[in-house]
Order: structure tokens, then sequence, then C-alpha cells
């Protein structure tokens, strides 16, 4: 199995696999030039074996890095250009015309990933072009692509279905902000090279599919769930996936949507290989080019992944090959339960996913990461360098407060770094009440500010943003705008109330030193959050990343209460511990 993902991994980087007997060495490290691109190599790292089957590892086993060349930690080097990544000329000169002249050294690794057709998951740092990193290649397989030309029982389809891409955020926000940037890439006649609508918030359902479908996990299943003739077309026509902020949409209350959308999806791939291999009348060669997945081998986990058991494949109800577009709703009683999950446990791919993160923690089955292992075994891995990690571009200050302190270190902090109206500075409280506190202390302090948080309308947060965007100044805020919210020239940084996990953390600072630029950040932390802030500093100073510090505030705290029993319990009379 090792062997196969390997070579599925080398094939696409044009490196020999004849000798793969020199890949299984404890640990390795192979380094080679791209023949699109001299400054990016892929680098595995190792491999580790359990139970005797080879699994696939995150930060410590097989993936694609982004290496860092020169003295530039954002950008390729300057002999890398979007055409040589794999993009035709009329995406190239659209980015270009964007003011994107160069791709950075994540985009440089992921766009030639995602043109390869496979499964993709791109976890790197905030701010290093992953969105434009996913978008560029997609927009030029849409527009090289004709459209759906699928023959069912030997006849074409009447209406050809149209190739479309479905991008899925966890919020309107950043839905608003991916058409945004779709929009912005235009063709030689000024219009947007493709067609993009949003389908989230008041925007229902578009009379007619456009090229990209940008839209929240509820949004999507309330507009395709009940309509049965809108949903089988939209999962035919859909051939690319986006999971934008999938760390995010794998947790949660987003969790159950996401594993349901894509149990949607792979049925009806399960589908179209069922077709094509009626239509010839026998079992239709599998093409080894494109990844399989077999559920029959998949282990046992916590959610529905769609694999199916061995009475279930003996009850598979029949599917008429003459219909155009058969149906993948389950018939009534007690076959319902089992929708979809009757399908082939081998078939063959006609949709590829691609997961995009700027945290994506792997310890444990329950993580996105160890989620993505499981449901995307084959997939290619791209990592940032500074994934997890602090920027060398980053300036850090840490001052710990007191109640009476507080208010004297955030006035200070703010005025340091705020000199002229038109610097961005953004400020971070935990909840909606500490933004209003906070507002409200800056502007008695004569510092005027933008208040920004989930009980403003939509709207309101929209005009909000653009304000800020367009005159700078401080901008006061909760996490809502923390998580792909992309500002440009934020300077400083400010955490306020310092954030209640690693993860918030890293996401607050990656507003700032974004696409290469530098940025400052300041956190205020109590004693309260000595123990997470110490972690995290700790993992700053070593230069490791902070994956020790990823759990809740209340989970690290339940660590911190665990060491420090059994160092207590290595006294004569153990103390509780309080915190």
């Amino acid at each position: 199995m090792i062997l196969s993902r390997s070579v599925s991994v080398l094939h696409l980087c044009g490196v020999s696999s004849s000798a793969p007997s020199k890949l299984l060495s404890q640990r390795f490290k192979v380094s080679f030039a791209l023949a699109y691109c001299s400054s990016v190599s892929f680098r595995l790292n190792s491999l580790n074996r359990s139970d005797a089957k080879w699994v696939r590892g995150f930060a410590s086993t097989t993936e694609a890095e982004v290496e860092k060349k020169g003295n530039d930690t954002f950008f390729a080097d300057n002999t890398v250009s979007w055409k040589s990544l794999g993009l035709s000329d009329n995406v190239s000169i659209a980015l270009r015309d964007s003011g994107f002249d160069r791709p950075s050294l994540t985009q440089a690794v992921c766009i030639p990933s995602i043109l390869s057709g496979k499964d993709v998951i791109v976890a790197a740092e905030t701010g290093s072009g992953k969105t434009h990193g996913y978008l560029a290649p997609i927009i030029d397989r849409l527009t090289n692509t004709a459209l759906d030309s699928e023959y069912t029982n030997g006849e074409e389809r009447p209406f050809p279905l149209k190739n479309l891409s479905l991008i899925l955020c966890p919020n309107v926000m950043l839905c608003e902000q991916v058409v945004r940037m779709v929009n912005g890439l235009l063709g030689e006649d000024g219009n947007p090279l493709l067609r993009v609508e949003a389908v989230c918030g008041a925007q229902g359902w578009p009379d007619r599919l456009p090229d990209i479908i940008v839209s929240t996990p509820a949004a999507l299943l309330n507009n395709i769930e009940p309509k049965r003739n809108r949903r089988l077309e939209f999962l035919r026509s859909v051939k690319y996936v986006v999971f934008d902020e999938a760390d995010m949409l794998l947790c949660g209350s987003f969790q159950n949507q996401i594993i349901r959308l894509i149990n949607m999806l792979r049925f009806d791939e399960k589908q179209v290989s069922r077709l094509a291999t009626s239509t010839i009348g026998k079992t239709m060669e599998i093409d080894a080019s494109v990844p399989q997945i077999d559920l029959e081998n998949e282990d046992d986990a916590e959610f529905d992944d769609g694999s199916i058991s061995e009475e279930e494949e003996e009850e598979e109800e029949h599917i008429d090959d003459t219909a155009h577009m058969p149906s993948v709703e389950a018939e009534a009683g007690s076959d319902t339960k089992k929708g979809w999950r009757r399908v082939r446990k081998i078939y063959s791919r006609s949709k590829q996913y691609i997961f995009i993160a700027a945290t994506l923690p792997v310890n444990g089955k329950k993580t996105a990461g160890g989620i993505l292992k499981h449901m995307f075994q084959d997939a290619i891995w791209v990592s940032g360098n500074f994934l997890h990690r602090n920027s060398p571009r980053l300036k850090q200050k840490w001052v710990e407060v007191t109640v009476d302190s507080q208010v004297d270190a955030l006035i200070e902090a703010v005025k340091n770094n705020n000199n002229t109206n038109t610097e961005r500075t953004m400020v971070f409280a935990n909840t909606v009440e500490a933004v209003e506190a906070v507002a409200d202390i800056l502007e008695k302090a004569s510092i005027q500010c933008y208040r920004y948080h989930k009980n403003h309308k939509l709207d309101e947060r929209a005009n909000i943003l653009a304000d800020f965007r367009e005159t700078g100044g401080v901008f006061v805020c909760t996490d809502a705008a923390a998580r792909g919210v992309d500002v440009p020239n934020v300077s400083h940084v400010i955490q306020a109330d310092f954030a209640s996990s690693a993860v918030d953390f890293l996401h607050r600072i990656g507003r700032t030193a974004r696409a290469g630029q530098y940025g400052t950040v300041t956190s205020l932390y109590t004693e309260a959050n000595r123990d997470l802030v110490e972690a995290i500093r700790e993992a700053v100073k070593m230069g490791q990343p902070v994956e020790t510090a990823f759990s809740r505030k209340r989970g690290f705290r339940n660590k911190v209460k665990k060491r420090a029993f059994l160092k207590a319990g290595e006294a004569e009379e153990p103390q509780a511990v309080r915190f």
C-alpha cells in the first residue's frame, strides 16, 4: 500500500520509482527540483509502521512541504512563473493583471498538486496565498474543460451537464470574500473569467448554474435536499470540491453536514462508475492513474464514511441503467436508513476533493487531520514551512497584566503602534461584551475605533470591514474576524483578551505579516492564561510548532492539572491542585 502511495507522489514530480526499496528506510529525506519550479522541492520526511500497516501521518510522515529558498520566506524563486506551474496563458495573465506578479512558495507547490487531479490537502500558515492557490488551478481546469459529454446506455445525454466547482466556507463573510477574489480574475474582455454565485445568507439558488458555487454547508443542504432534480443535476455537475477552513468544517456543528455532503458526492461518483461499467456490458478496467478508494479496508470510525457492510452489499438495490439521471434516493421503509450506503466498494473517481486550512491538528481520530487521513488516504498533503509556527516576519511582544494595569497597557499598545490614521491595527477580545468594553475604553482615550462582532447584521459587518480596508485605523473585534478574513496591510495585532486556545492564537496573529509583509503582535495576558502562554512562548523560542498547546483551554488545563498531580504524588502528602 505504501509503495503505491510513494509511487503516486513520485510520479507527480517526474521521479523514477524503480527502486522502491530505497524509500522504505526508517527515516529519510528526498529532495529534488521540479522541472517547472526550481525553487520548490518535495520533502519525504518519514514513514511509520503500525500493526503491519503503513500509515500516513502529517507532521511526521509523507507530506509535500514548501522549501524556503534564499532569504525570501514568502515568494517562490524569480524563475518561477504562473505559466511554469502549468496554468494557461489566460489565467496567468489574469493573475498578473490583478497584482500577483509571482506565485508564493505555497502556491508553487499546491497549484501543480491540484492540477494533477488527485485529492489535495493544503495546510499552510495564514497569509501564504492559499485561496488563489486553489482558485487558479480550478479556474484553469474549468475554462479549458468542455461540457460533460457523458454517455448513458449508448446514447448521449439530451442535456449535457456543465462542469462546476463547489467551494464550502464556514460563514457568509468568507463566502463573499471568495466570490470577490474569483471576480477579480478578469479576461481580455474585462469580464471575470468564470461566473461565480454565492448560495448563503439572503442569496438563494441561482436560476442558471454558474461555473463556481460558493456556499456554507447548511445553506447548500437546505437548497438541494428538498429538490430532488436539482440535487441530482448539481451532484452530477460538481467536479471539484473545495473545503475552505477545513479544520473548522470538520469539527463541531459543521462535521455532520460535511460528512453528509461527502457521502452524497461519493455516492454520485459510484453511480457514474457503475453506469460506465454497465454501458459496455462488462466490468471496466480502472485507470491506475486515478486514485481509488477501497472502503472495505477502511478502519472503523465514529463517523459515517460511506462504507457498507457485506449484508448491505447483498441487498444493494438495482439501479436503472436506462435512466438519464438515476435517483440516489433510498426506497421507503427499512431501506431509507441505508440510502447512501448501497454503493460499490471500489469505484472509479470522477470528482476531486481539496481541503484548505491554516491550522490542522492531527493528533487523534476525531481531529480534522485524523478524519482526513482516514477518509482520504491517498491525498497529497501540502504543508507550509511555517505551519503552526511563528513567522520570521512577525515580531511578538508579551505583556503580563493585572486587573489594575490592563487598561493602561492596552492604551499604550494601541498608541505606540498606531502613529498615523492610515495604519491598521486589529484588537481582539473574546466576547461581544469585551469588544464593547475595549472600544469604550479606547474612545474615552480619544482613540476612534471600529466595532465588529456577531451582534452586527451581515450587511453592517460587510460595511465595517470595507471601511477598515479603505481608511485604516483601529478595529476591535471578536474571533469572527480571525479566520480567513483578508485585510491587507495590517501592521499590528493586539490581544486585549488572550486567545482561549493555540488555534485561535495562530489565526489571530495571522491577520498581520501576510503576503510577505512584516507585522507586530502584542499579547496581553493574565495569570489565568500563563500556562497556555508559556507553552506557546516555549514553542516559539525553540522554533517548534505549537502542537502541544492545540487543545482548548479547558483541555490544556486538564493536562496541566494532571502533570501537577503527578508531581504532587511524589510528595508524602499530595495536595489538590486548583486553577
